[in-house]
């Protein structure tokens, strides 16, 4: 995951491709950067604030944004501007209005963001694959804490889970390859490293990252709104906490 400085590679004019027959792909960018997502984060801002009556949804993700449409409201919507025995592709109506749309959003801000801090216990049976990590980079498990507690780790978007981030912003020092033999069940919370990536398993769920630790913290609420800690565009930051402050900051949330 490219953190570092954008080249001229990586940027890209707007692209808009169909995705089926009801939705549509804006394409903003070529590579996982903080610039390319900060024109994601726009155009979602910009579509949760402003819908299209012809809009079902839109995804975003680390460089596009998905848009799902309903035809027949967009055919009643936009299909009045061409002549009647002209044939009318909805993909083609749709594509125009948001290519003018996006004219919109030049020169605007980004919608608002916030830093969250993210309590982990590290290593033990909270986080069993802590040495081995620590290991495979000839780093102390000291170390390897040091190194993942220091980053500011940017939420490109939320996706695999309900409330899972993709994050971006760990070192390559602790960057390590996922387990062969990936695990049947992983405790909500734990936090893994898996390649350059960096998580938290919101929900209990198989999965083949290697595990450094668990934070007390629940990621996803279903009962609250929103139902998620965390959003795309947030920052987080982890720091470290011993095993009676986890056990006891659990007892009081259970």
């Amino acid at each position: 995951m490219n953190n570092g400085a954008l080249g001229a590679g990586h940027l890209m004019e707007t692209e808009i491709v169909p995705l089926g027959d009801t939705a549509l792909v804006v394409k903003l960018g070529e590579a996982i950067h903080p610039a390319v997502n900060q024109k994601v984060r726009q155009l979602a801002d910009y579509l949760e604030k402003n819908p299209f009556r012809w809009m079902v949804e839109y995804v975003p993700a680390f460089t596009s944004v998905t848009l799902y449409y309903d035809i027949m409201r967009l055919l009643s919507e936009l299909g009045g501007t061409r002549e009647q025995e002209e044939v009318v592709y909805p993909f083609e109506l749709a594509a125009a209005f948001v290519r003018d749309e996006l004219r919109k959003l030049e020169g605007t801000g980004l919608p608002p963001s916030r830093v969250i801090q993210i309590p982990v216990c590290y290593g033990g049976e909270l986080g069993p694959d802590l040495t081995e990590v620590a290991e495979h980079h000839g780093l102390t498990p000291e170390e390897v804490i040091e190194i993942h507690t220091s980053a500011d780790y940017l939420v490109y978007m939320l996706g695999f889970a309900p409330g899972f981030a993709y994050l971006g912003g760990m070192s390559e020092r602790i960057a390590t390859p996922r387990r062969q033999t990936p695990r049947l069940s992983i405790p909500a919370g734990t936090v893994g490293i898996a390649g350059d990536q960096t998580g938290v398993y919101p929900l209990e769920t198989p999965g083949g990252w290697q595990l450094i630790g668990r934070t007390p913290i629940e990621l996803f609420r279903p009962g609250q709104m929103p139902p998620t800690l965390l959003g795309a565009g947030d920052t987080v930051r982890f720091y470290p906490i011993s095993r009676g402050q986890f056990d006891a900051w659990e007892e009081v949330t259970r």
